[in-house]
């Protein structure tokens, strides 16, 4: 891995106004390249605005002529923008979906795999972990809860992640999200050895509200950026690479440098394919 720049977006997005929300992500794009940013992460379902136990209005074809201002805009900056909306599915319910538009023209797609109880009725899980390459490092996507099973985290960095992207539509009635994200999230930045970067929807959207957050944890969990500051913004940071290259590389020397994934014993974790929360 390089250093490299990241931002993450808190913003507030209005339910079913794509063409308001659109434009909101078109302003922070443009805000990221003059910061040089590498790679920017917008949150979950930010394009469409999110309401739990409620459908989506409008699911986006992909691909589809909307994308091409901001295939342009990752193109001219060279600068990979990751946004999330819900994503037709022909074959049924869509996708809430973080469609990635990179340097060279091209996009791909990660689609949450693990939905909330709320959102199972409306939306079709995604059925793959990717790991993307940037020009400086490589990187994955979880989306809100994902981020609560371990083993998402643990594929990706067993696949050469070294950034792992959490965009969130968490409302503010869940509770404090600082509070709720080191619990949990440090653990997953420290145990896989990755930076961990996680952001929120904000604000109110007629009687929703959305509690916001931006934060960054290094590979050894340390917070290295934050704004919870609740309000609609641009978190910019650049992350080092020395720490995780000397963790990742095979000689390091040091215990504290440990990549602890490289000590693991498959063999012993088969009931994790095989117990159900019916056993426990």
């Amino acid at each position: 891995m390089q250093d490299l720049t990241i931002g993450l977006v808190q913003m507030t997005a209005r339910f079913g106004q794509i063409e308001e929300n659109l434009r909101k992500v078109t302003n922070f794009s443009l805000q990221a390249a003059e910061h040089k940013v590498d790679i920017l992460c917008f949150p979950e379902m930010c394009i469409h605005g999110y309401r739990r136990g409620v459908p989506p209005q409008c699911p986006l074809e992909i691909p589809g002529v909307w994308m091409s201002s901001l295939r342009q805009m990752a193109e001219s900056h060279q600068m990979i923008i990751a946004v999330g909306l819900a994503e037709n599915n022909q074959a049924g319910n869509p996708y809430i979906t973080q469609l990635l538009f990179f340097p060279d023209g091209s996009w791909d797609v990660y689609r949450k795999t693990h939905l909330g109880q709320s959102e199972e009725p409306y939306y079709t899980a995604g059925e793959s972990l990717p790991v993307f390459h940037s020009a400086k490092g490589k990187f994955a996507v979880q989306i809100c809860w994902d981020t609560h099973f371990p083993e998402i985290s643990i594929i990706q960095s067993l696949k050469g992640a070294e950034i792992i992207f959490a965009p969130h539509a968490s409302p503010s009635i869940v509770g404090d999200r600082k509070e709720i994200w080191t619990k949990y999230l440090t653990a997953r930045a420290y145990d896989n050895s990755v930076f961990l970067a996680a952001c929120n929807l904000v604000g109110e959207d007629n009687g929703h509200s959305y509690s916001g957050g931006a934060l960054v944890f290094d590979p050894k969990g340390n917070i290295i950026a934050e704004d919870f500051s609740q309000r609609e913004g641009l978190l910019c940071v650049t992350l080092e690479s020395s720490l995780i290259n000397t963790i990742r590389q095979k000689e390091r020397r040091s215990m504290r440098h440990s990549f602890y994934l490289a000590g693991r014993r498959p063999e012993l974790y088969r009931d994790l394919l095989t117990r159900s929360t019916s056993d426990i």
